[in-house]
């Protein structure tokens, strides 16, 4: 929305400056996104008087200038025809910047004659067309700046022009009138009262207008003037400068006025050329596939049910959006019909969208208007028209009626506390809504007709604010219950945080991936059923929910990869999909690991990321959100995993806290990630919650025993898991053996094709007494004993 100070100054009695009114405009939610001062480019030029004009000694049409300025006399060499002596001009001195020419001026010789500036056209400060001539001023003083003789005489070169920001809840603001009641309410000025105009009628309007049945919901009211005899043309200068100040060209009178209510009132107006127009008008909902030349000079298709005025059974204008060019006006247009309506905005926004126009009309219908101004608006733009273009007005037509918007809100003067945290006086509260159009009948506050947006109770304390102004608003501590406050983060979400973190410290890079996945990938992770599938998807490869976040982080590998990224550590914490319905998603911690450990060095510290890296991992995340420490690790995972170099994390056979390991190469090649990849997915949700209350942790225990560790190695069958084996051995005495961990395998040599060694080290941690060799015997023959009789193998000779 863009206005000149000038113009808003004639809806507002005010003496703030610019700086003052940029600055309430933006605190009252009118946020101001730019301003162009032309006196900011002007800055510098001043005023001189030319003293002697003689004919250049070597050009003919060139003079040298005896030129006096606020510094003395200069000399300057000048080609215009105007250049004489005794004339007051503008003078550009050496260093200045000429905006109409885009060049810095100096110091120069011009046929031999050194000239020290230049005298400027109007062409050359951007103030007009005219550059058959240096400007020519009548008065002024030498030195004055020629910005501050424009603000005398014309102050419209001078005036700033404001662009502000207009939220689609505030409809009003789209008006120059609503903008400075706005600054009004704020305190900057006193608002001006429209003039209401009367027109009185000399004839019977000629023109019948119907809403049909069919588009009573579309259209809630259309009215509209007959006016003959107009004398159509260029607009005054006042008008023109308005419009062009705004960034519109003007056009003609008729079509000017209805620019200049579009803008100053939010009033979109337009105006037909009666002569043709036939048998009326009607407004109806097109069939579909009607087609109109509108006033932008292209053809358009209507789309079926678009609000449109037919008149002779032909589209001559898409209502509330744009009208036809054969009904438009031109300089030899003598009888006119200027309409007024009040649209249903949905449909224009719909129509608008469809046929992809973008207007001043559409914008601000598809807003909303002010349906009670509607028909004020008519007279109001017949008597300028008369004004400017003579003629006489018919009595008005009208179909449909004014749509009643009347509702009113009790107006809480407490809640302005409570909502907001200001304390503002009753009184204060009321004053602010009735500068604003509001009308107060007790604790009740009936709505402007204008002010579409306000809907409740909690919109009147949001105007008091905002006009109160948010600056005001003082920070306070928050009371604070005594005591240690409860926890407010579910123990899932407080999982889900530990889990981020730990992923994080762990070194990997955190991903946001879309919940929406093509089914060709969901397919490979045990998804792409119809129960998940998008009923109005983003993409065609976004139309299923996600059955894994690994989906995600593969694509997001592969995307790096083509960028020439090949060491990856990515991890994404989120929902997947089981189904379709509420509560058919579980979250997971998804890990991946994609090239090697690090970047290629000398000590050859680089090496290629293996499952083990996925499974310490997992681990640690399943650590850091509390699950169990002593986990069974299994085969058989889900079919993504490459069969033998992956495991399982479980609690029990059914109870899977997590997966780990190579993710399968069909699979890597159908998401287009080369090379090998580890992963792991943690599921936060399967670790059991404790079961007491215990806010702290268990006392932290140290032994000052010295722990021995012994080594076995067993030759076992080749089927024999090494989970089992080492189960059997902690499992000897679970108070004095600490920790089994397998160190060493060999398969092949002298032990034969069906056999392998597996090497154990068993940590012994005492808790009374030091262990002896007969406490070392007895433990050691039982770990012997037991893991025997467990797997079937023997300690190996």
């Amino acid at each position: 929305m863009k206005f000149t100070l000038s113009w808003l100054k004639e809806h507002l009695e005010t003496d703030a400056s610019l700086d003052d009114i940029l600055y309430a405009l933006t605190d009252l939610g009118l946020e101001v996104e730019g301003v162009e001062n032309p006196r900011d480019a002007l800055k510098g030029f001043k005023l001189v008087k030319v003293q002697e004009a003689e004919p250049h000694p070597d050009a003919d049409k060139l003079r040298v200038c005896k030129v006096e300025t606020d510094e003395g006399m200069t000399q300057i060499v000048c080609g215009a025809p105007n250049a004489r002596a005794g004339i007051t001009a503008v003078l550009a001195k050496p260093g200045m910047y000429i905006p109409g020419l885009d060049i810095t001026i100096s110091v120069g010789k011009i046929r031999g004659v050194e000239s020290h500036g230049m005298m400027a056209s109007m062409r050359e400060l951007n103030l007009g067309e005219d550059h058959d001539g240096i400007i020519e001023l009548e008065g002024g003083e030498i030195g004055m700046e020629f910005a501050d003789y424009l603000a005398q005489t014309d102050p419209s070169k001078v005036d700033p022009v404001i662009e502000i920001a207009i939220t689609p809840n505030r409809p009003d603001a789209l008006g120059v009138h609503g903008i400075a009641r706005d600054l009004a309410a704020r305190g900057l000025g006193t608002l001006k009262p429209l003039k209401v105009e009367t027109v009185e009628s000399t004839f019977a309007n000629p023109i019948s207008v119907e809403i049909t049945e069919a588009a009573k919901d579309g259209c809630y009211l259309f009215g509209g003037r007959y006016i003959r005899g107009v004398k159509n043309g260029p607009s005054p200068m006042w008008l023109q400068d308005r419009l062009t100040a705004i960034g519109l060209r003007p056009i003609s009178i008729l079509v000017d006025v209805t620019n200049f209510f579009t803008y100053d009132r939010n009033r979109p107006l337009h105006v037909f050329d009666a002569a043709t127009v036939k048998d009326g008008l009607v407004i109806d909902r097109a069939k579909g596939g009607e087609e109109l030349l509108a006033l932008d000079e292209k053809t358009y298709t209507m789309p079926e049910g678009a609000m449109c005025i037919f008149s002779g059974g032909k589209v001559e204008s898409i209502g509330g959006i744009m009208g036809g060019e054969e009904t438009g006006c031109s300089d030899d247009t003598v009888d006119v019909f200027v309409e007024a309506a009040v649209w249903n905005t949905l449909d224009i926004a719909k129509a608008g969208r469809a046929l992809k126009v973008n207007s001043d009309a559409r914008y601000r219908n598809e807003r909303g208007i002010d349906p009670a101004y509607n028909m004020q608006a008519l007279d109001d733009a017949t008597a300028m028209i008369l004004a400017l273009c003579g003629g006489e007005a018919s009595d008005v037509v009208m179909a449909g009626a004014v749509p009643d918007v009347s509702r009113a809100y009790r107006l809480d003067t407490d809640r302005v506390q409570s909502l907001v945290g200001m304390d503002i006086a009753p009184a204060r509260q009321v004053a602010i809504l009735e500068s604003l159009g509001f009308v107060m009948d007790g604790d009740m506050a009936q709505v402007p007709s204008w002010r579409p947006d306000v809907l409740g109770e909690a919109d009147l304390v949001e105007e008091v604010a905002r006009v109160e102004s948010l600056t005001h608003l003082a920070p306070k501590a928050m009371t604070r219950p005594a005591g240690v406050a409860k926890p407010i983060l579910t123990p899932m979400q407080v999982r889900e945080s530990a889990a981020r973190h730990q992923a994080a410290a762990l070194g990997y890079n955190e991903c946001v991936t879309y919940s929406f996945v093509d089914e060709k990938s969901a397919k490979l992770f045990g998804g792409g059923t119809d129960a998940v599938k998008l009923e109005n998807p983003i993409s065609s490869e976004m139309s299923h929910m996600r059955p894994d976040l690994l989906i995600g982080l593969l694509q997001a590998a592969a995307r790096n990869q083509a960028r020439g990224f090949a060491d990856l550590s990515l991890f994404e914490c989120g929902p997947a999909f089981h189904g379709g319905e509420p509560g058919e998603q579980h979250l997971q911690v998804a890990g991946l690991l994609v090239g090697a450990s690090g970047p290629k060095d000398v000590h050859g510290a680089r090496r290629v990321m293996d499952l083990y890296d996925a499974k310490a991992d997992a681990e640690a995340v399943l650590a850091a959100i509390g699950a169990p420490a002593k986990a069974q690790i299994l085969r058989d995972t889900s079919p993504w995993f490459h069969p033998g170099r992956s495991g399982k994390i479980c609690l029990g056979p059914k109870k899977v806290l997590a997966q780990f390991g190579e993710l399968h190469p069909k699979v890597l090649k159908e998401m287009g990630v080369k090379g090998t990849a580890m992963a792991f997915t943690v599921y936060l949700e399967e670790a059991p919650l404790p079961r007491g209350s215990k806010v702290a942790r268990s006392a932290f225990f140290t032994n000052d025993l010295q722990a021995v560790e012994r080594d076995f190695a067993f030759v076992v069958d080749k089927s024999v898991n090494a989970l089992d084996l080492v189960n059997a051995a902690a499992g000897v005495d679970k108070v004095l053996i600490e920790e089994v961990r397998v160190f060493d395998e060999f398969i092949g040599g002298s032990l034969g094709e069906d056999k392998k060694s597996l090497a154990i080290t068993v940590r012994l941690q005492p808790v009374d007494a030091t262990l002896k060799d007969k406490d070392l015997e007895e433990i050691s023959a039982k770990i012997v004993a037991k893991v025997e009789k467990a797997t079937g193998g023997a300690l190996r000779g």
